[in-house]
């Protein structure tokens, strides 16, 4: 006799409403279960449901515009949820059930330290004084692998990086031991290495506390290691449902192939990655011709950086203060029409020198000279011409995008302001067009930010920077956030632009596939110093510094579990 799922979903079927008679489906009659001490992933493209599915277990969907259907059924331990009370359900998804959600900076409290937030959580459902709360949340913090969680704990999250902030998040979420976690994208932040240990560490909650983990993601190298079974989603549909094993190595459904294929991987970079339109129309070549990467004495430099620094001040008591040294000495030489990519654990100061080199941190020392002029040195007014020839991608799409515009003005406004397109008219049919290379239908001109989902966002965010054309694209984990298919268009696009305008990448990324197939050099920087630079495939083949092989060394690998 088998016992029941913790939590069984039946026929889940959601629609939203986007006018007064519109409603848009996103689940159509969805079951699955979860049972005791088990992972179960949910793979799907962006915009599939599979975090509606998830929001919808939380309780989380606004009331407003949310249509739930009243055959559908979500039960915990055999309760039901829909139409539970509130307060039962607050109770409930507080202790019981967690949820890591995929944007820490959006659920965090900017005003609040991050250990009081913890505390907090400790405080409501457990039952703990202040001082008991604050020994278990230094504990939770040093657990999933904060540095320094003294310190950490009494630091807002804006004094925290990306990675570091999104394992603050874990740690709510495992702080009063839920029987099921939720992880809606829990490691799209994280750098290989506190990625393994993150899912080691739910692994081994999972473990010892019979935790069933609900693992939503769009990186396949994971779901091969961490889950018991997967459920591959698409338009709100269920595509396919079985082991982790049967799913990846004998994949029933067409798309679940397709999606397995459109991955980079360390051992070939064709010279245009599949996307799923081609695999489901039977685009793919059997053998397709590899691109060639690496740099020659001969290249033209663009961009020459030498003993770049920078240092941040941090309060230190009272009245103190302490300089961090966040970028040491790092040098290099950007060739025209090649891409540096640079990697490094969070905190390693890969995004510092990208945001330095744009200006946008004052560096401390060193030069970076463009043509021949050091950026690092010019005057403001004497800036203002290279900004348009030097863009970055940023991270964080949430906080990048004005909610205030349409996507429309957000592709125009920088079109105007650096006089590009010599009417509106053009300027439209130039930011429609841009649209459609990231893979956004037309009808994403008129909205607005909030009506996307995160990778959906961050195509906003390229196209908007690509109006530009610029000369250096500084990439801060610009195709992190998306899936894998989305990923390949995106790369593939990048490639294009880099073959039409010969563009220069800076190519950020705690994704090591990633930065093999678009990278000709790769720079690894580990507490603000350079450990080793060397062309791709060399680095790759032959690692040199310790340091880089253990980033090498946790890149998930199909038939490693972590339990």
């Amino acid at each position: 006799m088998t016992s029941e799922p913790l939590l069984q979903v039946r026929d889940l079927r959601i629609a939203f409403r986007t006018g007064r008679t519109t409603t848009v489906e996103a689940l159509k009659g969805v079951s699955f279960d979860v049972p005791l001490d088990a992972t179960v992933a949910l793979v799907g493209e962006s915009g599939s449901g599979k975090s509606v599915g998830s929001l919808a277990v939380m309780g989380l969907l606004p009331a407003q515009t949310t249509v739930i259907d009243p055959g559908s059924s979500i039960r915990f331990e055999g309760r039901e949820l829909l139409g539970l009370p509130a307060n039962e359900r607050r109770a409930l998804c507080g202790k019981d059930i967690a949820m890591i959600f995929q944007e820490p900076m959006s659920s965090l409290n900017p005003v609040f330290t991050v250990g009081f937030q913890i505390g907090e959580v400790l405080r409501l459902h457990m039952g703990m004084d202040r001082r008991a709360a604050r020994a278990r949340t230094l504990a939770l913090l040093e657990e999933v692998g904060i540095p320094d969680p003294a310190l950490k704990i009494d630091a807002y999250p804006s004094q925290m990086s990306g990675g570091q902030q999104q394992r603050v998040m874990i740690a709510m979420a495992i702080a009063c031991e839920p029987k099921l976690l939720i992880a809606d994208e829990p490691t799209t932040a994280l750098d290989v290495t506190i990625q393994q240990q993150i899912m080691a560490l739910i692994a081994r909650l999972q473990k010892s506390r019979r935790m069933a983990v609900l693992f939503i993601t769009h990186d396949l190298g994971l779901v091969a290691e961490i889950a018991d079974r997967v459920i591959v989603m698409r338009h709100g549909e269920v595509r396919e449902e079985g082991t982790a094993a049967q799913v990846f190595g004998a994949p029933r459904d067409a798309y679940t192939r397709a999606l397995l294929h459109c991955r980079p991987t360390l051992d070939s970079r064709p010279l245009r990655l599949p996307v799923i339109d081609d695999y489901m129309a039977g685009r793919i070549q059997p053998e397709p011709a590899q691109r060639e990467r690496g740099t020659a004495p001969g290249d033209q430099p663009l961009l020459v950086v030498n003993k770049l620094a920078k240092s941040f001040w941090l309060r230190q008591g009272l009245f103190g203060k302490r300089e961090f040294q966040a970028v040491r000495d790092v040098s290099f030489t950007l060739g025209r029409g090649k891409t540096l990519g640079v990697v490094g654990e969070s905190g390693s100061g890969k995004t510092t020198v990208g945001l330095t080199l744009l200006r946008l941190h004052r560096a401390t020392g060193g030069s970076a000279l463009f043509e021949g002029r050091d950026l690092l040195a010019l005057s403001e007014r004497e800036y203002q011409p290279y900004k348009r020839r030097i863009q970055i991608i940023f991270q964080n799409p949430y906080a990048s995008l004005n909610p205030r515009f349409t996507v429309g003005q957000i592709l125009l406004e920088p079109m105007r302001i650096h006089r590009i397109g010599s009417n509106d008219a053009e300027r439209i049919d130039m930011a429609r067009r841009l649209l459609a290379r990231v893979g956004l239908p037309d009808s994403a001109y008129g909205r607005y930010p909030h009506e996307f989902s995160g990778g959906q966002r961050q195509r906003i965010a390229i196209a908007r920077c690509l109006s530009m054309r610029p000369e250096i694209l500084v990439c801060d984990e610009s195709v992190s956030a998306l899936d894998v298919s989305v990923q390949a268009q995106v790369l593939n696009l990048l490639q294009d632009l880099q073959d039409e305008y010969g563009m220069s990448y800076i190519f950020i990324s705690h994704d090591l596939s990633v930065v093999k197939y678009i990278s000709d050099q790769v720079m690894v920087m580990q507490a603000g110093r350079v450990v080793e630079l060397a062309d791709s495939d060399q680095l790759y083949r032959d690692p040199r510094h310790p340091y880089t092989r253990s980033l090498l060394a946790a890149i998930p690998k199909e038939g490693t579990r972590f339990k």
